[in-house]
Protein backbone atom coordinates (compact mmCIF):
# COMPACT_ATOMS: atom_id res chain seq x y z
CA UNK A 1 0.00 0.00 0.00
CA UNK A 2 1.23 3.53 -0.69
CA UNK A 3 3.15 4.73 2.34
CA UNK A 4 1.41 8.09 2.06
CA UNK A 5 -1.63 6.47 3.63
CA UNK A 6 0.29 6.37 6.90
CA UNK A 7 1.49 9.97 6.67
CA UNK A 8 0.60 12.68 9.16
CA UNK A 9 -2.16 13.83 6.81
CA UNK A 10 -3.96 10.50 7.13
CA UNK A 11 -6.34 10.66 10.06
CA UNK A 12 -9.98 9.83 10.70
CA UNK A 13 -12.66 12.48 10.54
CA UNK A 14 -15.89 11.96 12.45
CA UNK A 15 -18.88 11.27 10.25
CA UNK A 16 -21.53 13.97 10.43
CA UNK A 17 -25.25 13.94 9.89
CA UNK A 18 -25.30 16.90 7.47
CA UNK A 19 -24.14 14.89 4.47
CA UNK A 20 -25.85 16.23 1.35
CA UNK A 21 -24.01 14.18 -1.27
CA UNK A 22 -22.55 10.68 -1.57
CA UNK A 23 -19.87 10.15 -4.19
CA UNK A 24 -18.41 6.85 -5.33
CA UNK A 25 -15.38 5.37 -6.97
CA UNK A 26 -16.35 3.20 -9.96
CA UNK A 27 -14.07 0.18 -10.42
CA UNK A 28 -14.05 -2.11 -7.39
CA UNK A 29 -16.69 -0.04 -5.61
CA UNK A 30 -19.86 0.31 -7.66
CA UNK A 31 -19.10 -3.03 -9.30
CA UNK A 32 -16.76 -5.89 -8.39
CA UNK A 33 -13.82 -5.58 -10.78
CA UNK A 34 -12.21 -8.94 -9.99
CA UNK A 35 -15.52 -10.77 -10.36
CA UNK A 36 -15.98 -9.08 -13.73
CA UNK A 37 -12.49 -10.01 -14.94
CA UNK A 38 -13.07 -13.62 -13.86
CA UNK A 39 -16.38 -13.73 -15.76
CA UNK A 40 -14.71 -12.30 -18.88
CA UNK A 41 -11.82 -14.75 -18.57
CA UNK A 42 -14.27 -17.68 -18.52
CA UNK A 43 -15.99 -16.46 -21.68
CA UNK A 44 -12.69 -15.69 -23.35
CA UNK A 45 -11.23 -19.09 -22.51
CA UNK A 46 -14.25 -20.73 -24.10
CA UNK A 47 -13.98 -18.52 -27.19
CA UNK A 48 -10.27 -19.33 -27.62
CA UNK A 49 -10.39 -22.87 -26.29
CA UNK A 50 -8.28 -24.42 -29.06
CA UNK A 51 -5.50 -21.90 -28.44
CA UNK A 52 -5.68 -21.98 -24.64
CA UNK A 53 -6.60 -25.54 -23.73
CA UNK A 54 -2.95 -26.37 -23.06
CA UNK A 55 -2.81 -23.54 -20.51
CA UNK A 56 -5.94 -24.54 -18.62
CA UNK A 57 -8.83 -22.46 -17.31
CA UNK A 58 -7.58 -21.95 -13.74
CA UNK A 59 -4.15 -20.76 -14.84
CA UNK A 60 -5.63 -18.44 -17.48
CA UNK A 61 -8.13 -16.92 -15.05
CA UNK A 62 -5.56 -16.43 -12.27
CA UNK A 63 -3.09 -14.69 -14.56
CA UNK A 64 -5.84 -12.39 -15.89
CA UNK A 65 -6.67 -11.21 -12.38
CA UNK A 66 -3.00 -10.84 -11.40
CA UNK A 67 -2.14 -8.71 -14.42
CA UNK A 68 -5.33 -6.65 -14.17
CA UNK A 69 -4.14 -5.38 -10.76
CA UNK A 70 -7.79 -4.77 -9.77
CA UNK A 71 -8.00 -2.13 -12.49
CA UNK A 72 -5.11 -0.09 -11.05
CA UNK A 73 -2.02 0.01 -13.23
CA UNK A 74 -3.19 -2.62 -15.73
CA UNK A 75 -0.67 -2.97 -18.62
CA UNK A 76 -1.91 -1.79 -22.01
CA UNK A 77 -2.04 -5.31 -23.44
CA UNK A 78 -1.77 -7.96 -20.74
CA UNK A 79 -2.26 -10.66 -23.36
CA UNK A 80 1.13 -9.89 -24.92
CA UNK A 81 2.63 -10.74 -21.54
CA UNK A 82 0.65 -13.98 -21.27
CA UNK A 83 1.41 -15.12 -24.80
CA UNK A 84 5.13 -14.47 -24.29
CA UNK A 85 5.16 -16.25 -20.92
CA UNK A 86 3.39 -19.31 -22.29
CA UNK A 87 5.18 -19.49 -25.63
CA UNK A 88 1.99 -19.15 -27.68
CA UNK A 89 1.82 -17.74 -31.20
CA UNK A 90 2.38 -13.97 -31.09
CA UNK A 91 -0.69 -13.16 -33.22
CA UNK A 92 -2.90 -14.51 -30.44
CA UNK A 93 -2.15 -11.50 -28.22
CA UNK A 94 -3.93 -9.04 -30.51
CA UNK A 95 -6.87 -11.38 -31.00
CA UNK A 96 -7.30 -11.76 -27.23
CA UNK A 97 -6.90 -8.03 -26.67
CA UNK A 98 -9.49 -7.14 -29.31
CA UNK A 99 -11.95 -9.70 -27.92
CA UNK A 100 -11.50 -8.24 -24.43
CA UNK A 101 -12.20 -4.70 -25.58
CA UNK A 102 -15.20 -5.79 -27.66
CA UNK A 103 -16.78 -7.73 -24.79
CA UNK A 104 -15.80 -5.82 -21.66
CA UNK A 105 -18.76 -3.46 -21.34
CA UNK A 106 -21.49 -5.85 -22.47
CA UNK A 107 -20.68 -8.18 -19.58
CA UNK A 108 -20.63 -5.65 -16.74
CA UNK A 109 -23.06 -6.43 -13.92
CA UNK A 110 -24.39 -4.25 -11.09
CA UNK A 111 -25.19 -6.08 -7.86
CA UNK A 112 -28.65 -5.91 -6.33
CA UNK A 113 -27.12 -4.30 -3.24
CA UNK A 114 -25.56 -1.52 -5.32
CA UNK A 115 -28.79 -0.91 -7.26
CA UNK A 116 -30.87 -0.78 -4.08
CA UNK A 117 -28.39 1.57 -2.43
CA UNK A 118 -28.46 4.00 -5.34
CA UNK A 119 -32.27 3.85 -5.52
CA UNK A 120 -32.62 4.56 -1.81
CA UNK A 121 -30.06 7.38 -1.71
CA UNK A 122 -31.71 9.03 -4.67
CA UNK A 123 -35.20 8.65 -3.15
CA UNK A 124 -33.95 10.33 0.02
CA UNK A 125 -32.84 13.38 -1.91
CA UNK A 126 -29.08 12.98 -1.63
CA UNK A 127 -26.97 14.18 -4.53
CA UNK A 128 -24.89 11.41 -6.06
CA UNK A 129 -21.63 11.48 -7.97
CA UNK A 130 -18.82 9.36 -9.38
CA UNK A 131 -15.09 10.12 -9.40
CA UNK A 132 -13.05 7.67 -11.43
CA UNK A 133 -9.54 7.51 -12.84
CA UNK A 134 -9.11 6.35 -16.41
CA UNK A 135 -9.65 7.21 -20.08
CA UNK A 136 -12.79 9.26 -20.62
CA UNK A 137 -14.53 7.17 -23.28
CA UNK A 138 -13.73 3.83 -21.64
CA UNK A 139 -14.92 4.86 -18.18
CA UNK A 140 -17.99 6.63 -19.54
CA UNK A 141 -19.03 3.48 -21.38
CA UNK A 142 -18.83 1.53 -18.11
CA UNK A 143 -21.29 3.92 -16.46
CA UNK A 144 -23.73 3.48 -19.34
CA UNK A 145 -23.26 -0.29 -19.53
CA UNK A 146 -24.10 -0.58 -15.83
CA UNK A 147 -27.25 1.46 -16.46
CA UNK A 148 -26.54 3.94 -13.67
CA UNK A 149 -25.89 7.32 -15.32
CA UNK A 150 -29.33 8.61 -14.41
CA UNK A 151 -28.56 8.40 -10.70
CA UNK A 152 -25.66 10.83 -10.80
CA UNK A 153 -25.57 14.61 -10.76
CA UNK A 154 -21.88 14.44 -11.61
CA UNK A 155 -19.63 11.87 -13.30
CA UNK A 156 -16.05 13.12 -13.09
CA UNK A 157 -13.44 11.18 -15.08
CA UNK A 158 -9.73 11.89 -14.77
CA UNK A 159 -9.21 11.53 -18.52
CA UNK A 160 -11.46 14.55 -19.07
CA UNK A 161 -10.20 16.57 -16.12
CA UNK A 162 -6.46 16.35 -16.61
CA UNK A 163 -6.10 15.46 -12.93
CA UNK A 164 -6.68 12.19 -11.10
CA UNK A 165 -7.26 10.80 -7.62
CA UNK A 166 -5.80 11.28 -5.04
CA UNK A 167 -5.35 14.92 -6.11
CA UNK A 168 -7.78 17.07 -4.09
CA UNK A 169 -8.74 19.06 -7.17
CA UNK A 170 -10.76 16.25 -8.73
CA UNK A 171 -12.70 15.74 -5.48
CA UNK A 172 -13.39 19.47 -5.20
CA UNK A 173 -14.66 19.63 -8.78
CA UNK A 174 -16.97 16.66 -8.24
CA UNK A 175 -18.42 18.14 -5.06
CA UNK A 176 -19.00 21.51 -6.73
CA UNK A 177 -20.81 19.86 -9.63
CA UNK A 178 -23.07 18.15 -7.10
CA UNK A 179 -23.81 21.57 -5.60
CA UNK A 180 -22.15 20.87 -2.24
CA UNK A 181 -18.93 21.62 -0.40
CA UNK A 182 -16.45 18.82 0.18
CA UNK A 183 -17.30 18.84 3.90
CA UNK A 184 -20.90 18.01 2.99
CA UNK A 185 -19.88 15.00 0.92
CA UNK A 186 -19.16 11.36 1.74
CA UNK A 187 -16.84 9.47 -0.61
CA UNK A 188 -16.92 5.69 -0.89
CA UNK A 189 -14.03 3.85 -2.52
CA UNK A 190 -11.90 0.71 -2.36
CA UNK A 191 -8.39 2.10 -2.86
CA UNK A 192 -6.82 3.27 0.42
CA UNK A 193 -4.57 5.78 -1.34
CA UNK A 194 -6.45 7.11 -4.37
CA UNK A 195 -9.88 7.02 -2.71
CA UNK A 196 -9.52 7.25 1.06
CA UNK A 197 -6.44 9.46 1.34
CA UNK A 198 -7.63 11.60 -1.57
CA UNK A 199 -11.03 12.16 0.02
CA UNK A 200 -9.45 13.00 3.37
CA UNK A 201 -7.10 15.56 1.87
CA UNK A 202 -10.02 17.18 0.03
CA UNK A 203 -12.05 17.47 3.23
CA UNK A 204 -14.62 14.79 2.38
CA UNK A 205 -15.79 12.05 4.74
CA UNK A 206 -14.23 8.80 3.46
CA UNK A 207 -15.71 5.34 3.70
CA UNK A 208 -13.56 2.39 2.70
CA UNK A 209 -15.28 -0.32 0.64
CA UNK A 210 -13.39 -3.26 2.11
CA UNK A 211 -11.49 -5.41 -0.37
CA UNK A 212 -9.18 -8.30 0.59
CA UNK A 213 -6.39 -7.16 -1.71
CA UNK A 214 -5.81 -3.81 0.08
CA UNK A 215 -4.44 -3.20 3.55
CA UNK A 216 -7.10 -1.57 5.72
CA UNK A 217 -6.58 2.18 6.17
CA UNK A 218 -6.27 3.05 9.84
CA UNK A 219 -9.05 4.91 11.60
CA UNK A 220 -11.43 5.01 8.64
CA UNK A 221 -14.93 3.56 8.63
CA UNK A 222 -15.15 0.40 6.51
CA UNK A 223 -18.12 -1.35 4.94
CA UNK A 224 -18.59 -4.70 3.22
CA UNK A 225 -21.69 -3.75 1.22
CA UNK A 226 -22.77 -0.39 -0.11
CA UNK A 227 -26.10 -0.56 1.70
CA UNK A 228 -24.21 -0.16 4.99
CA UNK A 229 -23.92 3.51 4.07
CA UNK A 230 -27.39 4.11 5.51
CA UNK A 231 -26.34 3.26 9.05
CA UNK A 232 -23.45 5.74 8.71
CA UNK A 233 -25.92 8.43 7.71
CA UNK A 234 -28.03 7.64 10.75
CA UNK A 235 -30.88 6.38 8.61
CA UNK A 236 -32.63 3.00 8.50
CA UNK A 237 -31.70 0.71 5.61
Amino acid sequence: MNEGVHSANFYPRPLITSIRAVLFDLDGTLYDRDEHIQRLARLQFEAFFEDLKGIGWERFMKRNIELDVHGHGRPANIFSIMVAEWGLRSQLADALHNWFRDNFHANLRLSEDARRTLDTLQDRGLRLGIITNGPSEWQSRKVDALGIRGYFASVVISGEEGVQKPDSVIFERAAARCGVTTTEAMFVGDNPDADVRGALMAGMHPVWKRMPYWEAPEGVTAIENLSEIFSLLGEPQ
